[in-house]
């Protein structure tokens, strides 16, 4: 086994990780994941780019609103677009995402609208989407649950697909992508989660975006090592990649999913990226980290690199200006589509607070009940408390002040 490596600082990488693109868009060949860039054409290049820069200004609209006061709460994800474009698009199509509450990016590439995508942060739903639709789960703010959904998940699909041989494995199989953060790492959830993967070799890619803060805890504090490290001890492979380098983060996670997918057990991805912004619209990174940390980063921009590396190449088509141009339009379309859809969640648009207990469970459940029971009364007083307050006061002969 490799020795442990040290924890880097601000945008060096730890040894052995991969990047193929370097920030000034200079691409590098690696014999065991270059070959897997052959899958990507210009149409994919472009689409990888247009989510980026479509998710960073809809991301920009969110935080907008929530300070507005449209939405209770906004997570932003700038500075990962890198990271999940790659990721997502090494896909397949029925690979099913399992999502925390950051993976903006993986929703609009799904087909999740921007305004489905406020309707949790409006408060206006459990989900602006129905899972079986997009492959993609509803989020989870439970930090770490999702991985034990999704490894569940898994553990199904492997049954599903008993007895099929390698070619159809390859062909027809499925994956579950689980997403979780650094913060997260720490949490039992995902330990129990990769005890269980390893243990019946199921078909799920550990999916950690190391953003080096969770919330004010620096990754450093997490682990003394790279977070990829951690699957050896489970019995299968750990892989730290550049996450701002949309090209390796598509290589590699090309790469792991059809090590889970063809039987060859999980895999845990590791993107060492960086969250530009805020841990939610509720928190200020000014406390607990610097302005030379944020400009060290600014300099690795995923978007930034990316969009180098196509002007250099041809791939951005035959008038690159009209290209991002036209991205820009799309971002600027998306981003008011998102306003006005969330200006339209009012009254009947927002569902009753009694679907939020009667959508627990698929059956009725007692303990459920009895807290929509207290719930209703609480909110009764509420009630009783305004119709005080318009009554009038014997007192002073009905008088109100």
């Amino acid at each position: 086994m490799n020795e442990p490596q040290p924890l880097t600082t601000a945008t060096e990488l730890p040894d052995g990780a991969v990047r193929l693109l370097d920030a000034d868009g200079t691409l590098h060949q690696d014999t065991r994941f270059t070959p897997y860039l052959a899958g990507l054409d210009e149409a994919a290049l472009q689409r990888m780019y247009r989510l980026m820069a479509t998710e960073r200004r809809v991301d920009s609209e969110g935080t907008s609103l929530q300070r507005q006061g449209q939405l209770a709460l906004w997570v932003p994800a700038i500075g990962q677009e890198g990271a999940q474009a790659g990721a997502l698009t090494a896909l397949h199509d029925s690979d099913w995402i399992f999502p925390t509450y950051r993976e903006h990016l993986f929703a609009l590439g799904r087909g999740v609208t921007p305004g489905q995508l406020f309707e949790l942060f409006r408060g206006a739903a459990h989900a602006g989407w129905t899972a079986e639709d997009h492959r993609l789960q509803p989020y989870t703010l439970v930090l770490a649950a999702q991985t034990l959904h999704a490894t569940g998940y898994a553990w199904g699909i492997q049954r599903d697909q008993a007895g099929w041989d390698a070619d159809r494995l390859r062909r027809e199989g499925q994956i579950a992508l689980a997403c979780f953060g650094d913060g997260a790492s720490s949490e039992g959830d995902v330990h129990e989660s990769m005890v269980f993967a390893a243990s019946y070799n199921l078909p799920v890619v550990f999916f950690c975006q190391n953003n080096q803060w969770a919330i004010s805890v620096p990754a450093s504090t997490q682990t003394r090592v790279p977070l990829a490290q951690r699957a050896a001890g489970y019995g299968f492979e750990g892989i730290t990649v550049d996450g701002n380098d949309p090209l390796a983060m598509y290589a590699v996670t090309a790469w792991a999913a059809e090590q889970a997918r063809t039987g060859a057990g999980p895999v845990l991805v590791e993107a060492h990226t960086f969250r530009v912004g805020a841990h939610t619209t509720a928190d200020d990174p000014t406390k607990y980290r610097t302005r030379e940390e944020e400009a060290a980063w600014a300099g690795v921009d995923p978007m930034a690199r990316l969009e180098k590396y196509l002007r250099a190449t041809g791939a951005a088509g035959t008038d690159p200006d009209e290209f991002f141009a036209d991205v820009a339009a799309e971002g600027e379309r998306l981003a008011a589509q998102s306003r006005e859809a969330v200006l339209a969640m009012t009254g009947d648009a927002i569902a009753p607070l009694d679907a939020v207990f009667d959508t627990v469970y698929a059956e009725p459940h007692p303990l459920v009940a009895e807290e929509k029971a207290w719930h209703r009364a609480w909110q009764a007083g509420f009630a009783d408390a305004a119709e005080a307050l318009e009554a009038p006061d014997a007192t002073d002969g009905g008088r109100r002040a």
